[in-house]
């Protein structure tokens, strides 16, 4: 495994904890929910619009991409986790996200597709997709979100050619 850091770090310790925790984006008491104002009128915002959507899912881009072909998949609906999704969008999760794979592994130069679900945020399911470059093998593994956060933003230009391309791979399988 190889760190993006030098050596030595310094381990911290833990925080105390916060209980009850502070409720995310779209919960009760939380901040309003702007991605569910955003795809329910994405045509007339000054925002760009998802890359993909259907009935249940939104393909949406990530800000600040440092490895093109970075983007997240989020439910439509306010749903937490794969327990309290609706058997009809959880059937529907596994040939969604092949297909985002199989875009992003279209842009060439992808040795492996990572998907990453974390569960913090906001109140909407979602998950990462993260593109390993072709011979970028310290990012395996859990790596690869960390040297995600450390490289130099990548060319608009070349970001945008990918969220294209994804695009486009997408709504050729619809």
């Amino acid at each position: 495994m190889t760190l993006p850091y030098a050596e030595p770090l310094t381990r911290l310790a833990p925080q105390p904890r916060v209980i009850p925790e502070p409720p995310r984006v779209g919960e009760p008491g939380g901040d309003p929910c702007g991605l569910c104002d955003w795809l329910a009128d994405y045509e007339h915002s000054e925002h760009q619009p998802p890359l993909w959507v259907n009935e249940d899912w939104a393909l949406i881009r990530a800000t600040g991409v440092t490895i093109p072909g970075v983007v997240w998949l989020a439910s439509r609906g306010h749903h937490d986790t794969f327990a309290d999704l609706p058997d009809r969008v959880a059937a529907s999760y596994g040939p969604v996200v092949a297909r985002v794979e199989r875009a992003i592994l279209g842009l060439g130069d992808i040795a492996r597709v990572h998907v990453y679900r974390w569960g913090d945020g906001s109140a909407h399911f979602h998950v990462w997709f993260f593109p390993r470059p072709l011979g970028m093998l310290e990012a395996r593994r859990e790596m690869l979100p960390l040297w995600a956060d450390l490289l130099p933003e990548a060319p608009k230009e070349v970001v945008a050619d990918a969220e294209r391309k994804i695009a486009a791979a997408m709504a050729a399988g619809d």
